[in-house]
């Protein structure tokens, strides 16, 4: 979910799914020893509880990155060996480290010696066309040596060569079996499933045989389905849910704040909620409005103004 999942999207998604957790898009190693660290790290308290998702594959490095996830108040922090991208695999992490389970579990205990946040392990089923149980079986044994107790798994194989990420998403075949059989082998450990979810009936289904569910994708392009997803998981809402009304506009008040203290364009916030009226009639039109750069300069309430009447009058208007 990297260029996703940023600090924008979390807060619209915390404001659907109260109950949630939520991961940052990865964020590399060398991005947090030399980058700007701020930038990568800032979050609102309202996005807890949020896990930070890195990769990289020095032990030493991995433990610098523990120690800022503590300082900055993150609740996780999760390693990816799951990410198929060539620039992931050129770094020597992501799904590549899958294929040396001794050094993930370095990894990991570096982690866990740096910092007390609860160390997670993001990964796929195998990597390659191999399809060997016995390859994942290893690895997630290996891997809790290190102190590791939460392993997310994408029910695919990562298909290093020749396939794209976005193909990687699609093409090596989803085996949710796999986890539920892995929660078998290892019933001290919580197994999270992700890959291919997104039916109400599959998650329930899934929920009785693993400990949670990942929803990717499937979230960010229909998000309002979350409240749908959180309710199987956790059981019908306490409080009373905001409305898609509402919710905008606590995205409109979110933008108008961001802008204030980071000069933040509202385009790069509202990019995120796109999918927020989707099955609602005019909501093509409202999409049209809130994506219109020419309407850059207006204030965000302006724009949701005529994104709103633009549902039920007709084309947008443009400046």
């Amino acid at each position: 979910m990297m260029d996703w999942t940023d600090r924008h999207c979390r807060y619209f998604h915390r404001l659907i799914a109260p109950r949630a957790r939520l991961y940052t898009e990865m964020i590399t190693t060398g991005a947090l020893l030399h980058g700007d660290v701020p930038r990568h790290l800032d979050f609102d308290p309202a996005e807890h509880p949020l896990a930070l998702q890195v990769g990289g594959s020095e032990p030493a490095d991995l433990a610098h990155c523990a120690r800022l996830a503590q300082q900055w108040g993150y609740d996780e922090i999760n390693l990816n060996c799951g990410c198929p991208s060539p620039r992931v695999q050129r770094g020597a992490f992501g799904a590549c480290l899958m294929a040396e389970p001794a050094l993930v579990r370095d990894c990991v205990e570096a982690m866990r010696d740096a910092a007390a946040l609860p160390v997670t392990v993001k990964h796929r089923i195998g990597i390659d066309r191999v399809d060997d149980y016995g390859f994942v079986r290893d690895f997630v044994g290996t891997v809790g040596e290190g102190g590791c107790t939460v392993f997310i798994v994408h029910a695919r194989n990562a298909w290093l060569d020749g396939l794209s990420p976005k193909r990687n998403r699609e093409v090596p075949p989803l085996r949710h079996d796999t986890v539920a059989r892995l929660k078998c082998d290892f019933p001290q450990w919580i197994f999270v499933l992700n890959g291919g979810l997104g039916e109400s009936l599959e998650l329930r289904a899934e929920l009785a045989r693993v400990d949670g569910v990942m929803i990717g994708r499937a979230a960010y392009h229909d998000p309002w389905r979350l409240r749908e997803w959180e309710a199987i998981a956790f059981g019908p809402a306490i409080e009373a849910e905001p409305t898609r009304d509402e919710v905008e506009q606590a995205m409109v008040r979110y933008m108008t704040e961001q802008h204030a203290s980071h000069a933040t364009p509202w385009l790069a916030v509202a990019r995120h909620m796109m999918g927020l009226r989707l099955g609602e009639p005019g909501a093509r039109r409202w999409r049209q409005v809130w994506s219109d750069h020419a309407l850059r300069a207006l204030a965000p309430a302006e724009v949701m103004q005529r994104a709103r009447a633009a549902m039920t009058r007709g084309e947008p208007q443009s400046v």
